[in-house]
């Protein structure tokens, strides 16, 4: 066993919006938990963190508050991130007094020198000895296996929970890119718009994010499915179950799909010609938990004309590219962002 073994192996994260997941060194993921963390305000301590806090959400007594510390990719409450961080860590690692991990942190493309200070910060106090930068296209890019040193075009479109990432890369950097603030939480707010608007009814985040998997499609179907939903009666403020179809649905969802589209469209205006062409043949790869919005990939196909891939385990891209990054440090470490110059 090496020093740097004892000290506590790589890891990459792939610190999201709506979940977190730990790629250790030799191991793979073994870490897929909600970025939740549940918060005593009298005490201003933590009473649980992934899973278990996200059960808590909506459910909790006035003084206990489940807290997201990321929205739209970005970390906006840094201790309670710093706090989130540092317990997977340490959940990941028994021998917590030695635990000095190397980490890669995949972040969106559109964040700022601050945000990604922000992320790094965060990685020292929970504990890494050195905090490297990822972008989240990249990350997916090799993650989902695409030539990306080559000279060749490969469009990612990864469509997180705050963000979506397109971007066009060759020959190991991103040549375009667009980092737009809509994910898979924009389609369970444009949910919960929708049918407290029809049906005067109003849903919880858990429940608009069940019907989004349950009836959630981006292109018409022969058998439109329907669902039962309970919520709170916005007259009589009494609990009411309403039905609901996959149609409502896919019209409640249209701006934030439409705006998806919209942003891959225009990544591939600003796309040179030489790669524009590779990638009438290479196609457009789809990524995050968003590739699973069923007839997604038909929409995006029809707007665009091109072929569209949806990658075999979409959640776990970004994550795998990261590992790949910590598993193959000196052959990769040349997309990880460089340092900022003080």
């Amino acid at each position: 066993m090496s020093v740097l073994d004892f000290l506590g192996r790589d890891m990459a994260v792939d610190l999201g919006t709506a979940n977190t997941l730990v790629y250790v060194r030799n191991k793979g993921i073994v870490l897929d938990e909600p970025s939740v963390v549940a918060l005593n305000t009298r005490t201003e301590k933590i009473v649980a963190v992934g899973a278990e806090a996200k059960q808590m959400i909506g459910r909790t007594p006035g003084h206990i508050v489940a807290i997201r510390p990321l929205a739209d990719g970005v970390i906006t409450e840094l201790e309670v991130a710093e706090q989130m961080l540092r317990y997977f860590i340490q959940k990941v690692h028994r021998r917590r007094y030695f635990a000095q991990p190397r980490l890669v942190v995949a972040v969106p493309s559109g964040t700022t020198g601050v945000e990604q200070r922000a992320v790094k910060e965060a990685g020292y106090q929970a504990g890494a000895r050195k905090v490297y930068i990822l972008e989240e296209p990249m990350a997916a890019a090799i993650g989902a296996g695409l030539p990306v040193h080559e000279a060749v075009g490969s469009m990612v479109v990864d469509i997180g929970g705050g963000t979506t990432e397109v971007a066009v890369i060759s020959l190991g950097g991103i040549v375009t890119a667009r980092s737009l603030r809509v994910g898979g939480d924009e389609l369970d707010e444009a949910i919960i718009t929708y049918v407290k608007k029809e049906h005067s009814l109003l849903l919880g985040e858990r429940t608009a994010e069940e019907i989004k998997i349950e009836l959630g499609f981006a292109w018409p179907q022969d058998d439109e499915p329907k669902a039962e939903i309970r919520g709170r009666d916005l007259v009589s403020g009494l609990p009411r179950t309403v039905t609901i179809s996959a149609g409502e649905v896919r019209e409640a969802i249209e701006e934030p799909v439409h705006a998806i589209i919209d942003a891959v469209q225009t990544a591939l205006d600003q796309c040179p010609p030489e790669l524009a062409g590779d990638l009438v043949k290479t196609g457009i790869t789809l990524t995050g938990g968003g590739a699973l919005l069923r007839g997604l990939d038909r929409r995006l196909g029809q707007a665009t004309g091109m072929p569209i891939r949806t990658v075999e385990n979409p959640l776990h891209s970004v994550v795998l590219g990261s590992g790949r990054c910590v598993e193959e440090f000196d052959r990769l470490h040349g997309v990880l962002l460089p340092e900022p110059r003080r």
